[in-house]
């Protein structure tokens, strides 16, 4: 009966006995135990505490720190499930620890401790790279790059990628940010979801995406760049460096991205980075604008927030990102880089959606929002028509 979990949760499962504190007191000291086998690559200390698992998996990972908080629990005679926090940090790179759900399978062993019969993902939270396999680690001068089912030399690629993508945009934005990052490149689009908590359709199509932590939300101290290996590897040279150099500028641009920042803003400043030096012009790197503009249809208003849905229709998807990098590009052009760089760290100041660009438009751009959009028209004539 549902009643009974919400008048007994912190105590008894339904249909179970009570899961009393000294229960829930030794359960945490075994999960303990095994946040330090972890951390000290202890192979029989974490055997002790239950199956072997994904523990030779994650071997190769830098790890600063790993624990674990139980936050609920369900006996039912010798066995249990627990429902804990794991927090962990990857050395030299979380400014502050990831935190994602956990559920621990439990039972008695004949000494009467508790022993983990298993440990996953909880129910809506993301995969961790280990738990999709063996992670292999490849280190860039400004980069982490853990692979699961991907050569080491597949993964130095990436590297390389990472690694010029960390000066560039640092030239374009500055230096006010960690200058490196964590790429996350598992097997399939299948392994790009479960580390997102996502379903696949979500991401059929798409190269990459940044999160701050994997699965978390945008105020996330850490921050992860999750490759689509399908996706990205049909994309040329030029496609692959943009590709993270965009991302990487999610990364850099964390800390003054805000529910403030309208997604044309964010997502059209990453383009605006990785397009930088590219050399290529708005008619290459606007297709879908420029076909629409060629046939004189200027879109009215800059792209809202809704027409950035991946799980959308892939031509208004293209058409939003490159109306948001045109943008950018024509405040840099016009008003200067350090002016776009000042433009998008001012909407990040405020709080709240609302007047937010209007502010920042008035006090950094010295235009009102109609004025704007009516200049942007005229650009994309200009450069795309």
């Amino acid at each position: 009966m549902a009643w009974c979990l919400v008048l007994l949760v912190a105590l008894v499962g339904c249909g179970g006995r009570p899961a009393t504190d000294h229960t829930r007191t030794d359960l945490q000291q075994i999960l303990d135990r095994r946040a330090t086998a972890v951390l000290d690559r202890d192979r029989a200390a974490f055997v002790r505490t239950g199956a072997l698992s994904w523990f030779e998996n994650l071997s190769a990972v830098p790890l600063a720190a790993w624990s674990y908080r139980v936050t609920a629990l369900h006996r039912t005679g010798d066995t249990a499930t627990a429902d804990a926090e794991l927090s962990y940090r990857v050395q030299g790179y979380d400014q502050a620890p990831v935190t994602v759900g956990r559920t621990l399978e439990l039972s008695l062993d004949a000494g009467g401790r508790w022993y983990v019969d298993a440990e996953q993902p909880a129910r809506k939270s993301p995969q961790q790279p280990w738990d999709q396999g063996e992670v292999i680690v490849v280190r860039g001068e400004h980069s982490l790059v853990l692979g699961v089912g991907q050569t080491g030399e597949a993964l130095h690629v990436y590297a390389d990628l990472a690694d010029r993508a960390v000066p560039a945009v640092s030239k374009a934005w500055g230096t006010d940010w960690s200058r490196h990052v964590v790429v996350l490149v598992p097997k399939s689009l299948e392994g790009m979801a479960g580390l997102l908590g996502s379903p696949v359709s979500a991401y059929r199509g798409i190269a990459a995406v940044t999160t701050g932590e994997t699965g978390a939300p945008a105020r996330a101290p850490a921050d992860r760049i999750i490759v689509n290996p399908d996706a990205y590897g049909v994309l040329g040279a030029l496609g692959k460096q943009v590709v993270l150099t965009h991302e990487t500028t999610h990364v850099a641009t964390r800390a003054h991205t805000t529910p403030a920042t309208p997604l044309w803003l964010s997502e059209g400043y990453a383009d605006w980075a990785g397009y930088r030096d590219s050399g290529r012009t708005p008619a290459q790197a606007a297709p879908e604008l420029r076909d629409t503009v060629s046939a004189g249809k200027v879109p009215a208003a800059l792209p809202p927030d809704q027409d950035f849905g991946f799980s959308g229709n892939a031509t208004d998807l293209a058409r939003a990102y490159e109306g948001g990098w045109m943008a950018c590009r024509m405040i840099a052009e016009q008003w200067g880089e350090v002016r776009l760089g000042a433009f998008y760290r001012t909407v990040g100041t405020h709080r709240k959606r609302a007047g937010a660009v209007e502010d920042a438009m008035k006090k950094v751009l010295d235009m009102t929002p109609e004025a704007f959009t009516a200049q942007w028209r005229d650009y994309l004539r200009e450069q795309l028509g």
